[in-house]
């Protein structure tokens, strides 16, 4: 499989051929493993753990640890329910790329550059009061190590510690950074300022409580949430998960200004006899077993889906609400774990692709056929009817690629997808994770269709395989193998033009790049390069074209 990029002066493919195997498990993963990308490319640190915060707060240290504990356990250590030997690691998230002008900082009379990335981060240590603290971070890309990272924000503007956060993405319209926190309940939308410090504003009263982790912008406005929250296992069924989640559209009043509130709504899916896909709270198994699911799960079916509101902010108070509950009650069609989306560049915003992560257990009792290890969804939808679409599987996963998470479209018909399986799923199946190229134009069900290209096979660095040993310790609070998450290509242009969806990205050339994180272990958030020795092999080529 290729991949057309624009070189200097002509086209040029770069040719990605499928790594031959994931990294594996076993006793050689003792000492820290590198992770393999596919010729042509490598990847270059741009942020790790352990560097400093120039403004560090109470509870935040580091890029990728908190300050409740050493970063490095020490020697003889012990792990206690009341004592940490290590701090807590505070799992760096989603990427968001801006090239922003006039930024500043904490300190004075430093010129802080213009490209940057963002990012909220998944977990925190606790205060006093048990309560897990968030943060908003900016990688200043253009500075040296001391004002690499800056603590944007920690609390929202009443003065409220930020909650754990999963998700982002930028709202040109608003001309906020918009941000997702997948705690249920707990959970929800915020929408921050790109400026220092950064006022961060909580908009749950309007997009409710949820287990939100995607969030992505339309032309229109609206905001498209992914929600990641895992279901029960039934009485026959105990290695699988009923789906449990939903896909909203937040149609704003004002998309300027999401304070103004707006329409939440939820997909409903349709079966083969025109009736909603919905959740059963007393029949777990018969959910995880269902036809539909299987409908859903089954190459070559398109099923007719709508948008149905389930809340209108101009008939209700202003205050947060359980919008997966709603969701049930309004005949929502539930997925299992659909975790982020992104629309297809090049497409006029009428496809948004999404994952469904699955089970993330190789024993599940869904299999393939039944959704047990995932996918990749396409919603189709015209502009002529906006609360009208249909929903279709593009990739089904089985053991050996699943645990779907993060993603990002590459150009117009290669999306990028990365694996988040867990621990327990690594050792089933004897491998870590990867990030896989979907060609979301190929017809997966035809046997003579090649697999989706292995673009990147995770290790296990040197921190994330102490922390893999103490994963069973009493009170241990952090995550064990490494994670690929925010996987991300942007040209970072922060006008509505540069909406991401809307212009087809040219990987490597003309501003466009590619960022991903190593979660746990040491927290590095990395660009993808080409490598430049195959730079210039390409250029030779397209010189003699």
């Amino acid at each position: 499989m290729k991949i057309i990029l624009l070189a200097t002066s002509a086209l040029v493919a770069l040719s990605l051929p499928a790594l031959a195997d994931p990294i594996k498990l076993g006793s050689a993963q003792v000492k820290p493993a590198e992770d393999v990308l596919s010729p042509g490319l490598s990847q270059v640190p741009v942020a790790e753990g352990a560097f400093k915060l120039e403004n560090p707060s109470k509870y935040l240290g580091y890029y990728g640890y908190g300050k409740d504990g050493p970063l490095v356990p020490a020697k003889g250590a012990v792990q206690s329910k009341d004592h940490n030997v290590e701090a807590s690691k505070t799992e760096p998230d989603k990427n968001t790329y801006l090239v922003l002008e006039g930024a500043t900082g904490p300190a004075k009379g430093v010129k802080y550059g213009t490209h940057f990335v963002f990012q909220g981060h998944e977990s925190g240590p606790k205060d006093e009061n048990g309560v897990s603290r968030g943060g908003l971070t900016r990688i200043n890309l253009d500075a040296s190590k001391a004002h690499r990272v800056t603590l944007m924000a920690d609390t929202d503007v009443d003065g409220k510690p930020l909650p754990l956060i999963d998700g982002s993405a930028w709202d040109p319209f608003a001309k906020m950074l918009l941000l997702t926190s997948e705690e249920g309940t707990d959970g929800g939308v915020w929408a921050a300022t790109v400026d220092f410090p950064s006022k961060v504003v909580d908009l749950s009263a309007f997009t409710g409580r949820a287990a939100y982790e995607g969030v992505e912008v339309d032309a229109d406005g609206s905001l498209w949430l992914v929600e990641d929250a895992g279901g029960k296992g039934g009485p026959k069924t105990k290695n699988a998960k009923q789906p449990n989640s939903f896909v909203y559209r937040f149609v704003p009043k004002d998309k300027t200004n999401l304070s103004l509130g707006g329409k939440l709504q939820v997909l409903q899916v349709l079966d083969a006899q025109s009736q909603p896909v919905v959740f059963h709270k007393d029949d777990i198994d018969g959910d995880i077993l269902s036809p539909n699911q299987k409908t859903l799960y089954t190459y070559g079916n398109e099923l007719p889906a709508k948008w149905v509101t389930i809340r209108d902010s101009d008939e209700h108070p202003a205050e947060a609400f359980d919008a997966n509950d709603l969701a049930k009650k309004a005949g929502g069609t539930p997925f299992k774990r659909p975790e982020n989306g992104q629309f297809r560049p090049g497409t006029s915003f009428k496809e948004f692709y999404f994952t469904a992560t699955g089970d993330t257990n190789a024993k599940t009792e869904a299999g393939v056929d039944f959704g047990g290890f995932g996918g990749v969804f396409k919603i189709a939808q015209s502009k002529k009817n906006p609360d009208r679409a249909t929903v279709a599987l593009v990739y089904r996963g089985d053991a050996t690629r699943t645990g779907f998470d993060n993603l990002s479209f590459l150009n117009d018909t290669q999306l990028l997808v990365v694996e988040d399986a867990g621990d327990k799923l690594h050792m089933q199946r004897n491998a870590f994770d990867s990030g896989y190229i979907v060609d979301v134009t190929a017809d997966y069900a035809k046997a003579s269709t090649p697999d989706p290209v292995r673009f990147l096979s995770q290790g296990r660095d040197d921190m994330a395989t102490i922390d893999e040993a103490l994963t069973s310790a009493e009170g241990f609070q952090n995550d064990g193998d490494n994670e690929i998450t925010g996987i991300h290509v942007s040209d970072g242009n922060p006008t509505v033009e540069g909406l991401i969806g809307t212009a087809v990205p040219t990987p490597f050339e003309n501003g466009w790049r590619v960022f991903y994180t190593r979660q746990h272990g040491r927290n590095i958030t990395f660009e993808i390069v080409q490598d430049p020795a195959s730079s210039k092999k390409d250029e030779a080529k397209a010189k003699k074209m």
